[in-house]
């Protein structure tokens, strides 16, 4: 595998000796000083173009950048439509296993490109000077942010809400339903509250990381662990565990933030626990 320091001088001498390219930018975690450094971090680059339709119209200027085995264009794809506007990318994987996500933007969007930034942004190569002030990459906007007392409800309310979406789910034996129900929103508000009391207990001047996969550094050892037997979802008698074992793991933080905050713990907690008994009960 290439190292770091080969990666980053092949990408930033393609950019220098290529005339159309005016900026360089270094975005995403290995700007981040607080993530470990590892072998498995992309090289997320964007560069600043003159003209961006002469690098779309033929791919064989990437081969430069290494033998690949996979190439996807998010930007040239039917199935899932572009999101980014007039910039155009390409993720690139490599036989050696680096990775690199290279963006191209149009040189007339460098302001809104740090307008949109997320902090997390180290410039590599300027050949104009149109960076004039400073920049320093930060990950400051992925802190844990202390939650107001509207916000603190409202996870409340969506978590025990969806809950139900979950047990009609497991009470039709329509397991995905309940399964997709349970991991794309109950689950990620329990884990969101989780954090909350994280940041309660520590401050809130840092990040759990993306997915909170940083989380159980802070968590203690047992509750990491019940965390993670909520994950068992072969069946539906596993499923059923783990929905309760989120309740009980929900209403444990939940209502540690609200001593911690003064927020008012929502009462709706005991009648859709009842409910879901209920029902649980009535299948078995």
């Amino acid at each position: 595998m290439r190292s770091e320091q080969e990666m980053m001088n092949m990408l930033v001498d393609f950019a220098r000796n290529d005339d159309r390219i005016r900026l360089a930018t270094l975005e995403g975690s290995r700007t981040n000083k607080n993530i470990p450094a590892d072998k498995f971090q992309d090289y997320d680059i964007s560069y600043f173009v003159t003209d961006i339709d002469s690098f779309q119209g033929n791919d064989q200027w990437i081969e430069v950048f290494g033998n690949r085995i996979m190439l996807q264009k998010p930007e040239d794809m039917e199935l899932f439509p572009a999101e980014l506007g007039n910039w155009f990318s390409y993720l690139l994987i490599f036989e050696d296993g680096n990775k690199l996500d290279l963006t191209l933007i149009p040189i007339n969007e460098v302001e809104d490109y740090f307008a949109k930034s997320d902090g997390l942004v180290e410039v590599l190569l300027d050949k104009d000077t149109l960076i004039k002030n400073e920049v320093i990459a930060d990950d400051r906007q992925y802190w844990i942010k202390k939650p107001t007392a509207r916000e603190f409800d409202d996870c409340c309310n969506e978590f025990w809400m969806v809950s139900t979406y979950v047990v009609k789910g497991l009470a039709r034996k329509e397991i995905l339903f309940a399964i997709d129900h349970l991991n794309e929103i109950a689950r990620p508000n329990l884990l969101r509250m989780m954090a909350w009391q994280v940041g309660s207990e520590q401050g809130y001047t840092f990040s759990v990381g993306k997915n909170y996969k940083f989380i159980d550094r802070y968590l203690a050892n047992e509750d990491w662990e019940v965390l993670l037997s909520t994950y068992s979802e072969n069946g539906y008698k596993e499923m059923w565990q783990s929905l309760f074992t989120c309740y009980k793991l929900f209403r444990k933080y939940s209502k540690a933030v609200a001593r911690s905050l003064g927020y008012q713990y929502p009462d709706y907690d005991e009648a859709i626990t009842k409910y879901t008994e209920y029902v649980y009960n009535s299948l078995t």
